[in-house]
């Protein structure tokens, strides 16, 4: 049998009707991964805020507080609480990104998703590699600030949008393993794969995230949360910055418009974050296509008396996390690589 080749609308498609049939399981995953980071924030904002709010006074009645390395202590120490919650939430999110490309396989074949503390541990119990490659992949980030390198830094990631995958599928592969095999499956894909990454940035960055907006705007939950900003964006230093603004002959700004910009964007921040699985499902399916297509033929027949790292990992993390037996005509190993017959 000869596996047919999927055209890149396909697989946009596919990965569309994959997420949105599992929608209610997904939002479930990511809810904490998402609005933890935005409630750990918030908590960080109104913590310092009050404390820095009623300083005055404690200096006033304690003397402690009118020492410097009391106040960069206490600075420090209010945004603890909100800084465990977003960093928590925050790496829960980055663990998505792997295991999400582990439950694809169970996608692929039931349409269902399952499991997820099975599959999140599949990432977890490489914490050190996955640290490592996140840390290339921050560093590359950063250079791409220089607005000298944006050109190649766009080039690098359509090169490297497949890196995830390859962690997640391949586990014996080290972090610059990862980027060196993900190149390599791009080579001569080039084209496709950037069309991939403008329908996923289109439909996931824009234009989900801008008819979110236009609905609330609609019945009024953007101008409620606007209301609860205003009282903060209403003691910025407005009039001096108008000033400016002024002289350079731009429009002033109001209050009220900072309060929206916050709401739009965080909501915008949100609805982006959870699309996430959609992404990682779609760049799933293109690795798959690509590295069938990038094997040895005789690779691929070759059959494997032994288990690979990927298929010991999964049950591993079945058995720590489920009490009923791994059914393998069903419960494969989401990370293994498909043994596909010509």
């Amino acid at each position: 049998m000869t596996k047919k080749n999927k055209t890149p609308f396909g697989i946009f498609t596919e990965s569309i009707g994959l997420y949105f049939s599992n929608f209610s399981k997904f939002v479930k995953y990511m809810t904490f991964p998402v609005l933890g980071q935005i409630a750990g924030l918030t908590v960080i904002f109104f913590c310092t805020y009050f404390y820095s709010k009623n300083l005055p006074s404690l200096i006033d009645k304690y003397a402690v507080f009118n020492n410097f390395d009391t106040l960069v202590f206490m600075s420090v120490l209010v945004a603890v609480p909100g800084l465990i919650i977003f960093t928590k939430a925050f790496w829960e999110y980055l663990v998505a990104y792997g295991a999400v490309n582990s439950m694809l396989d169970n996608m692929l074949k039931s349409g269902k998703v399952y499991d997820f503390n099975a599959h999140t541990e599949l990432i977890k119990r490489r914490t050190a590699s996955f640290v490592g490659l996140w840390l290339i992949f921050g560093i590359l980030s950063v250079a791409a600030i220089c607005p000298f390198m944006w050109i190649i830094a766009i080039i690098l990631t359509v090169y490297f949008i497949l890196i995830f995958q390859v962690f997640t599928y391949e586990p014996e592969l080290s972090p610059f393993g990862c980027f060196k095999k993900s190149f390599n499956l791009i080579k001569g894909h080039f084209g496709s794969t950037f069309l991939l990454m403008a329908l996923a940035g289109l439909l996931t960055w824009i234009f989900i995230p801008q008819i979110t907006n236009h609905i609330f705007d609609l019945i009024g939950i953007n101008k409620f949360f606007a209301g609860l900003v205003l009282p903060f964006t209403e003691i910025l230093p407005l009039n001096e910055i108008n000033s400016y603004f002024t002289n350079l002959q731009l429009p002033e700004i109001k209050s009220e418009d900072i309060a929206m910009m916050v709401v739009t964007t965080t909501v915008a921040q949100i609805m982006i974050q959870y699309t996430l699985p959609m992404r990682s499902i779609l760049f799933g399916i293109w690795y798959k296509e690509l590295n069938f297509s990038f094997e040895p033929k005789t690779e691929k027949k070759k059959k494997s008396s032994s288990k690979r790292p990927s298929e010991r990992l999964m049950e591993e993390s079945h058995k720590k996390h489920s009490s009923k037996k791994l059914d393998k005509n069903i419960l494969k190993r989401a990370m293994e690589k498909d043994d596909e017959d010509e």
